[in-house]
């Protein structure tokens, strides 16, 4: 059996553990500590940061413990896409993800099919430096103990339209999968602690209204930040199409939480997306 090409960690040993029992321990531990209400309705999403663990691994756990109930065959991580490019839609050239964990393998035929339902071009690059996708990726290997693929997409053009357009084509392309929608973003950044608390509480004010638009209006206008705002009103979009009919904003915390410096700091949400 040919070996998978698969994209190695630019971010292990950095952003989260490189050890794997290491690694593994810690976001066991981020996962035992979320206490929340047990949700009785179908998740469809969830919405969770991308900073380094130690920042956002706490509220990240929020989004993906509620997930631990559940087998999804194929699950699409949508990120932001933080470095140059001239593509709008970005994915991985490699056949796999490489965390220390081991490697989660890309569901081509299910990339394929997206590129179908899409004007838009989805360009495949190699070695990206891109974090806010792989990020999320060794909380999903803990959550699931069984095999699943991966669909990644990284939004570089954060533009209604282009949220809109993949949106639908999300839908068409998990609407007979047992799948589930990742979308990865932070809050405010680097604003003292009482202002962000403001922006972000305004931030996840759109996110809980379930108006995709209303994130857009908060980001031009300058009423609330989220870096993967695209992503987040993309999975929104496909979430409602798919039937989902709800989002409960499950915790929130700054980069200050953590560190103690409430000067500058960065603010992390998660959310659950139901039906």
């Amino acid at each position: 059996m040919k070996a998978l090409d698969v994209r190695p960690s630019p971010i292990a040993g950095t952003w989260y553990p490189a050890n794997p029992k290491v690694l593994a321990a810690s976001i066991d531990e981020y996962l035992a500590n979320v206490n929340l209400a047990p949700i009785e309705e179908q998740v469809v999403a969830v919405i969770a940061p991308h900073a380094g663990h130690r920042y956002s691994g706490a509220v990240a756990a929020h989004a993906f413990a509620p997930l631990s109930r559940l087998t999804p065959e194929l699950i699409a991580v949508i990120s932001p896409y933080h470095n140059q490019h001239t593509a709008p839609l970005l994915t991985t050239k490699h056949q796999a993800y490489g965390t220390p964990l081991g490697n989660i393998e890309v569901d081509t035929t299910s990339l394929a099919e997206l590129q179908s339902h899409l004007k838009i071009p989805i360009t495949a690059i190699s070695n990206d430096s891109e974090h806010s996708l792989e990020i999320e990726l060794p909380f999903l290997q803990r959550v699931f103990k069984h095999p699943f693929k991966l669909l990644p997409i990284m939004i570089r053009a954060q533009g209604e339209e282009t949220a809109k357009q993949l949106a639908e084509a999300l839908a068409k392309t998990l609407k007979n999968k047992n799948a589930i929608l990742v979308a990865s973003t932070d809050l405010s950044h680097f604003y003292d602690q009482k202002t962000a608390n403001m922006l972000d509480a305004e931030m996840l004010k759109r996110f809980a209204s379930f108006d995709p638009a209303s994130i857009f209006e908060a980001e031009y206008t300058g009423k609330g930040f989220a870096c993967g705002h695209a992503a987040v009103a993309a999975v929104q979009w496909a979430a409602k199409i798919l039937g989902a009919n709800k989002v409960q904003v499950v915790n929130y915390a700054t980069s200050g939480n953590i560190t103690g410096d409430f000067t500058s700091v960065v603010g992390y949400g998660a959310a659950i997306i139901t039906k």
